[in-house]
């Protein structure tokens, strides 16, 4: 059974004549009556009435070009819909993400996308780096936003999108914010610390620093979420090392550099390779590259 059969019934029904539908569809009559012998004989009913002067449905035939109508019509929706999400119009996006992006690049990103095409969904999720890596890979997510991996999965592409550099971040009444320059790892070991728990990416980035600068900090506190450390920073005089945008979007709180400086970390697009991309999610690779192009000016770490 092919559309065309449907088509050809409904073109009967409605004209009540072989030889009229057959001019309207601008094919022979033969033709036209063979296709619906076709039909009928694929349902195992007759559609039409043949016995008198008028073609007339049956009550089979009727029942049939109900939903016969019906599936046509959402045929013709579902062509309007493949037009409306290649305009960007309607669809969905699939979106991964570390907790230290969601603190200071997921917002601006997610919002700039949102208001550019409001009539996608966007279904975001937090998860660590190798959780994201494979629901990119188990098509779970279209697009994955982490650090950069060195040694992707074959069926991984990372894409950079922006350098990622530690500074410290102190609250205003704290004697750094006065200070005016950069802070040695010496000063840092007489300081009370607050860091992210272990299974932050960011916080492996720092202890690798601290070691290599042979300090062994104090640490105050250990938090599970960057909101939750961020606000006993703010209040307190205990300091913390994190991304230097997460620090320059509170007003409370202060980047202080450090020297010498940990090594700065890339951040990247994870999305599957030789795969299909949907329009949103090539959108939004689009606008990542333009939202975060200006942070692309130091080479990545080796």
């Amino acid at each position: 059974m092919q559309l065309r059969h449907i088509r050809y019934l409904l073109a009967v029904a409605e004209h009540g004549n072989f030889t009229r539908a057959a001019e309207a569809l601008h094919v022979s009559q033969p033709t036209l009556s063979q296709q619906i012998i076709q039909l009928e004989e694929t349902l195992g009913v007759p559609l039409l009435d043949r016995s008198g002067r008028t073609v007339r449905v049956t009550d089979a035939g009727s029942v049939y070009i109900e939903h016969a109508r019906r599936a046509l019509r959402e045929l013709a929706a579902a062509r309007r819909a493949i037009h409306d999400v290649q305009d960007l119009q309607r669809g969905e996006l699939r979106l991964a993400t570390t907790p230290t992006f969601t603190a200071y690049l997921v917002g601006p990103l997610v919002t700039a996308f949102h208001t550019k095409y409001p009539g996608i969904i966007i279904r975001l999720k937090e998860m660590s780096l190798d959780t994201i890596a494979a629901a990119v890979a188990a098509d779970e997510v279209d697009v994955g936003i982490a650090f950069n991996v060195s040694r992707p999965a074959d069926d991984i592409d990372c894409e950079t999108i922006l350098v990622e550099r530690l500074s410290v971040v102190v609250g205003r009444a704290h004697r750094f914010a006065a200070l005016g320059e950069a802070v040695t790892p010496q000063m840092l070991s007489v300081e009370r610390l607050g860091v992210l728990s272990p299974d932050f990416a960011t916080r492996v980035h720092v202890d690798e620093y601290l070691r290599s600068q042979a300090i062994s900090p104090s640490i105050a506190i250990e938090a599970n979420t960057i909101s939750a450390l961020l606000e006993v920073v703010r209040r307190s005089h205990v300091i913390t090392i994190l991304p230097e945008a997460i620090g320059e979007q509170h007003p409370d709180l202060c980047n202080i550099a450090i020297f010498p400086a940990p090594n700065p970390r890339t951040a990247a697009l994870l999305r599957r390779r030789d795969a299909y991309q949907s329009v949103a999610a090539l959108a939004f690779a689009k606008l990542c590259r333009t939202v975060c192009g200006s942070r692309i000016d130091v080479a990545p770490t080796p």
